[in-house]
């Protein structure tokens, strides 16, 4: 039976946290609000965790998720190399909706889906969003409605279209932009726009110069 906690209670909130951080480790789904829109999350090191993930939005392995961080040092024990470009990128936008992907460490024994070798990391600033993070270690986490339909900005639309697949809402109330991280791919010698979002191509050129788009 999933439960969802009101995290505008500092109570409940404390205990919302506690729950989710456990049903996490049981390898549980939860759904956290995000400072884009309510994310669907598993711990990134249960396969069978992201598979339920994955199966609850009905995508397959093509479509691994984002993972998702409290701090920026989990990051980097994700990746083998941020590049020429990563530390300034995350200096400027982090936390914040800036989603970069980049060459995963291959001594980390995880599996996302097909990820050809790469994975895509953010930290969010979101207060829920980090202080379960920073419980848990790093998420895979996916907006949070089934694939195809519209992301969820409230927990109870994400309810709605995922029901007891989840375990733990945390009721973050409604998020204050539904613009989806922009995706800015490092894994190449130019940095790659992936997905226009919520940080315009103009800004991360005032950052790092030169990036490539397929406009």
């Amino acid at each position: 039976m999933a439960r969802r906690f009101d995290c505008s209670d500092p109570d409940q909130r404390t205990i919302a946290l506690m729950e989710a951080a456990a049903a996490v480790r049981r390898g549980d789904l939860v759904v956290l609000p995000t400072d884009t829109v309510y994310g669907i999350g598993a711990d990134a090191f249960t396969p069978d965790a992201v598979k339920a993930l994955l199966d609850a939005k009905g995508r397959g392995r093509d479509m691994p998720p984002p993972v998702l961080v409290g701090t920026v040092r989990a990051a980097t024990a994700l990746v083998d190399d941020l590049g020429p470009y990563g530390q300034d990128l995350i200096d400027a936008f982090w936390p914040g909706p800036l989603t970069l992907v980049c060459k995963a460490n291959r001594a980390l024994s995880w599996d996302l889906g097909d990820t050809k070798g790469t994975v895509a990391v953010r930290m969010p600033l979101h207060p829920v969003a980090l202080d379960l993070l920073k419980e848990t270690g790093p998420m895979a986490v996916s907006s949070a409605n089934r694939s195809g339909a519209p992301a969820a900005t409230t927990a109870a639309e994400a309810e709605e279209q995922l029901g007891d697949s989840v375990e733990v809402y945390l009721d973050g109330g409604k998020t204050t932009d539904n613009t989806p991280s922009t995706i800015l791919d490092l894994t190449t010698a130019v940095p790659r726009l992936l997905r226009r979002g919520a940080i315009p191509v103009e800004k991360l050129r005032g950052i790092i110069g030169y990036v490539a788009t397929d406009d």
